[in-house]
């Protein structure tokens, strides 16, 4: 049996981008990913090689017909141009979180994939944690009666990498696969410029009505950390569940599983919830924005 082979290329080669390339050249025996094929990467800096893989141009990258995929690992600001100039070349995507900037764009993109039939696949390791997994198995079937997810970190350049609601899309990705569809009710966000300090509060309802807060808050050595307080009928969840530890790595994961979307192997239906998801968390976010950037409403 022949199997197919996919020429890949890497853009951008940062924490992200490096993981890939380590990856692409190391696929886990017997997995989907020995289906895929590095060919080289491309960065705006001159490298020459990294390990055995070589820097090529963005224009071979896009007209070389023996590259069939791109791994998009650039700034988030620039993953809408790059996406669409792999998609017009006809080549299968796979981009890390948040796909876009704005939720328009994406659902071109989308459109822009489906017409040409192509993969377009979102990175989403915060799904793929052992740590979520358990998080998942432990709220399942249980009702909710509030909740709140707080998340801390380090300073980000929003030039590059967006609105917090955008760049954080990860907990919002959490909260709609933990709880279901989820409508803002009202978000804020305060900054203090000198200090380079954000926090942006986000308060949610369920499709039954109970009420979820999303906090993303980052400053000067704060420390990168998620907690939760999920309040059920049964009892609160103020802690994660013990979680083992993983033998594959999480871009793995996801290597395997956007090489399992270009043979063919996921479903349908499986394909369709997740771009519902997608598309539906980078409305939400843009929904997020919009309230946050509002002027200060005045009640006379």
């Amino acid at each position: 049996q022949i199997s197919k082979m996919f020429g890949t290329v890497v853009v951008g080669v940062g924490i992200a981008g490096l993981a890939r390339i380590r990856d692409l050249m190391n696929p886990m025996p017997s997995s989907p990913s020995e289906n895929l094929k590095l060919f080289g990467f491309v960065s705006r800096r001159s490298f020459g090689n990294i390990n055995e893989a070589k820097q090529i141009s963005l224009e071979d990258a896009l007209s070389n017909k023996d590259i069939h995929a791109a791994f998009i690992s650039t700034e988030n600001r620039s993953h809408e141009e790059t996406i669409r100039m792999f998609l017009e070349a006809g080549k299968h995507v796979l981009v890390e979180y948040p796909m876009t900037l704005s939720a328009k764009a994406a659902h071109e993109l989308w459109e822009m994939a489906d017409q040409k039939g192509k993969v377009l696949h979102v990175e989403h390791i915060e799904l793929l944690t052992e740590e979520y997994k358990q998080l998942k198995k432990e709220v399942a079937g249980k009702d909710l009666v509030k909740g709140t997810l707080h998340f801390t970190g380090s300073v980000l350049d929003e030039n590059k990498s967006g609105f917090p609601a955008f760049s954080g899309i990860a907990r919002l990705t959490w909260l709609i696969d933990l709880f279901g569809d989820l409508t803002v009710t009202s978000a804020t966000r305060e900054k203090q410029k000198d200090k380079n300090y954000s926090r942006m509060t986000v308060h949610f309802q369920t499709a039954n009505k109970k009420p979820l807060t999303w906090i993303e808050e980052r400053g000067p050595g704060m420390r990168r950390e998620k907690k939760i307080n999920f309040c059920f009928t049964s009892g609160c969840l103020e802690n994660f569940p013990e979680a083992p530890r993983s033998s594959v790595g999480l871009f793995m994961q996801d290597q395997n599983l956007f090489a399992k979307k270009l043979l063919g192997q996921v479903s349908k239906e499986e394909l369709a919830a997740e771009k519902w998801r997608i598309l539906r968390c980078l409305d939400l976010a843009e929904v997020i924005q919009r309230y946050c950037e509002e002027p200060e409403k005045i009640y006379s």
